[in-house]
């Protein structure tokens, strides 16, 4: 399904650390035992040995980054183990709207990126509402529909103070594993998903999960560091 490193067009290069600035939500969600979602787009290596109290689901809008703006959406079905021998959380899918993105995710952290299309619009009684479609070649990947609480405040959030063992992610990619640890900062505030719709073929069906939480992400500043690669 991943779309083959040959057929990706020529971009610049933007190695590692990158600083990104946005806005986006985060979804935590409980699947259930043995869900289909849970191992769908893992490398085989991995497949039936995740382990997690949560998975999380992640829409972003990137206003900057080390490659330009773009958007995307990502899925981390839990922990699996790595040579390090450590559990660490990994990304099994995510879609991007630019071809920069998804070369350089590729070469700077072996994130498995593929490229797609994204269209958002505010909605609503209030103008509050933010829909998310993603698309693939003109088939629709998935519809997301969220809403901030109204009455909620925004809470500063630091992730400097998560020990880097506990924020590190890990990928296996190209007979490779890249470890890495974003930190980050900004705002949360708790909302609401209102639906949602997948292309099981195109990114995991999450339809049958349970929603822990939805969290509105605003005004972030994220740092990638450079990977370690062994």
């Amino acid at each position: 399904m991943l779309q083959p490193d040959p057929g990706l067009p020529d971009v610049p290069l933007y190695p590692a650390p990158w600083t990104l600035r946005g806005n986006g939500w985060i979804v935590a969600l409980k699947l259930p035992a043995q869900h289909p979602a849970q191992d769908a787009f893992l490398p085989g290596e991995l497949a039936g040995r995740g382990r997690s109290l949560a998975s999380y689901l992640m829409y972003v809008d990137y206003a900057e980054s080390g490659c330009g703006p773009y958007r995307e959406l990502l899925f981390i079905p839990g922990a699996f183990p790595f040579a390090d021998g450590r559990r660490h959380l990994t990304i099994s899918r995510i879609l991007v709207s630019t071809w920069d993105s998804v070369v350089n995710g590729r070469n700077n952290w072996g994130i498995p990126k593929d490229r797609a299309d994204f269209a958002v619009e505010q909605g609503g009684t209030d103008g509050r509402e933010e829909c998310v479609r993603v698309t693939s070649d003109g088939r629709e990947v998935c519809e997301l529909r969220f809403a901030p609480l109204r009455l909620a405040p925004p809470l500063p959030v630091h992730g400097a103070v998560v020990p880097p063992p506990l924020r590190t992610l890990a990928q296996r990619f190209r007979g490779r594993t890249y470890y890495y640890a974003p930190q980050a900062r900004g705002w949360v505030r708790p909302g609401r998903l209102l639906s949602w719709r997948f292309d099981a073929g195109l990114f995991p069906d999450l339809a049958d999960a349970a929603v822990v939480a939805a969290l509105k992400v605003e005004s972030f500043r994220m740092t990638f560091p450079v990977a370690r690669v062994e």
